[in-house]
């Protein structure tokens, strides 16, 4: 090995250096959209910020002078009664929310589409999660997030929880009925925290769909970096209300968050807080009316669908920064035309699944991003179209009913063996199995493979369709708990 060699950083700078358009997240776009005071530093003095719990300073665990004082001024600026930051990112706010709410043995009621970190909470709360399964929108093959009646229904199904956490809104900017949702939950007694990682800006301009504070929710988690102007890795978790306790989340922090945190991380959101609170609404006009424009420009373009409001069903609303483009009528899946994007026209989109691409257009996003990207799918479509006949197959959307057979933390601890999949029939999972779209788990650690179950991941091996969640996400082999 080559010791003078640094590959990430080499990998790091070489994609710097290039002419590049950028629709994907951190939404500060390489520090084009991040506060002043972060910018205007240069060369060492950046690095003058990385320090530790020194006098003055505070201590992120234990906070009583300039960490607790920020964390009172976010609390305002976001609509809550309390605020942590949180340098582990929105999973370990996420990991927190479930172990405070989950405590004396409550069953969470949590959507089937819920982040990984989500489980990770499961697993180390001990906690017995229900589950239910978002709507779906055609053709775009996404998840419409949850219903107030559909929540309804299975907290009938599931007479035990205690408490219910939703994503709103999820990666295709789709944001559900939450405060109806959160309007009967309170009349019942019952929490709702919220995955708002994608929705950091809602709060700040009135044309956004309203923020989980706003809406009534007990909790939620925003990963400020992705569209919020912090650096990456820097997140928030707000709570209201006081049905979630402050005590339980600080100590869950405790435990999940590092001991060493970055000052660098917690500077970035106590600025960025500044910078929305003061110009949220004025930075916010000009994303959206870059937005409109690129909704415009895309919408012309044939064998393209961009999703809109009109395609959701009632009560749900749309982030109209998060730009999702139906590609299937070119013939060609989502990862092709990322990849093309990226190889042929250095455009680079935040994500792709089997039918579609999401752009990001974010505090830092340039016209020339949204130029460049327009120019880009325009040339797809006219020199690919037709070069692959049909549509890709997208499937089955949703998968089968899942059965339950151990609780996950139980499944994750216990021993467990890779096998075939045709061997896999009748056993427990050890592993989750999601097919993107639309990201809903086929099966969680600790739920039998039931012969649908089979025969639905068989279906999805022999499509070659993307999956997240298995030790080997060709499917050939899956990890079944040794009972």
């Amino acid at each position: 090995m080559d010791q003078s060699r640094a590959p990430l950083w080499e990998a790091l700078w070489d994609h710097v250096r290039q002419k590049r358009a950028s629709l994907h997240i951190p939404g500060h776009r390489g520090g084009s959209g991040l506060p002043a005071e972060l910018v205007s530093l240069t060369g060492s003095q950046v690095f003058g910020l990385d320090l530790t719990e020194l006098p003055g300073l505070d201590d992120l665990h234990s906070p009583k002078g300039v960490i607790a004082a920020s964390c009172v001024l976010a609390a305002r600026a976001f609509g809550a009664d309390t605020s942590f930051f949180l340098v582990n990112g929105t999973t370990c706010g996420l990991q927190a929310l479930v172990m405070a709410a989950a405590a004396g043995g409550k069953e969470l009621l949590i959507p089937r589409n819920a982040h990984r970190s989500v489980l990770g909470g499961l697993v180390m709360a001990g906690a017995d999660p229900a589950y239910f399964v978002p709507e779906i929108v055609e053709p775009f093959g996404i998840d419409a997030g949850f219903s107030p009646k559909g929540v309804e229904r299975a907290l009938a199904e599931n007479p035990r929880t205690g408490a219910v956490l939703v994503v709103r809104p999820n990666y295709y900017g789709v944001a559900a009925d939450l405060e109806s949702t959160a309007g009967f939950l309170r009349k019942r007694g019952l929490p709702v925290m919220v995955d708002e990682a994608h929705g950091a800006h809602f709060h700040f301009h009135p044309q956004l769909p309203k923020s989980a504070m706003a809406a009534g929710a007990a909790a939620c988690v925003q990963s400020v970096h992705k569209v919020g102007g912090s650096l990456g890795q820097s997140s928030l978790l707000h709570l209201r209300g006081g049905s979630i306790g402050e005590e339980e989340v600080a100590r869950a922090l405790c435990l999940l968050q590092t001991t060493s945190p970055s000052y660098l991380l917690m500077a970035s959101l106590d600025l960025a807080r500044r910078q929305l609170a003061l110009s949220g609404e004025k930075i916010l006009d000009r994303v959206l009316s870059l937005s409109s424009e690129l909704r415009s420009s895309l919408t012309g373009v044939r064998g393209l669908e961009v999703l809109e409001p009109g395609h959701l069903p009632p009560g749900a609303e749309l982030d109209p920064t998060r730009v999702t483009v139906c590609v299937r009528k070119l013939g060609l899946t989502g990862y092709q035309v990322k990849s093309l994007l990226a190889e042929r026209y250095r455009v680079f989109v935040e994500m792709a699944d089997t039918q579609n691409i999401v752009a990001v257009v974010s505090l830092g996003t340039k016209r020339e991003d949204t130029a460049a990207l327009v120019s880009a799918l325009r040339d797809i479509a006219a020199r690919e179209k037709g070069k692959v006949k049909g549509a890709p197959a997208a499937g089955r959307l949703l998968p089968p009913p899942f059965v339950k057979r151990l609780p996950p933390r139980r499944a994750w601890f216990m021993p467990w063996e890779a096998v075939e999949l045709d061997a896999a029939r009748g056993r427990v999972s050890a592993e989750t199995v999601a097919v993107y779209p639309p990201g809903i788990p086929a099966v969680y650690p600790g739920e039998e493979i039931t012969p649908e179950v089979y025969e639905y991941l068989k279906e999805v091996a022999g499509m070659g369709l993307h999956c997240q969640g298995p030790s080997d996400p060709a499917l050939k082999t899956i990890r079944v708990v040794v009972e």
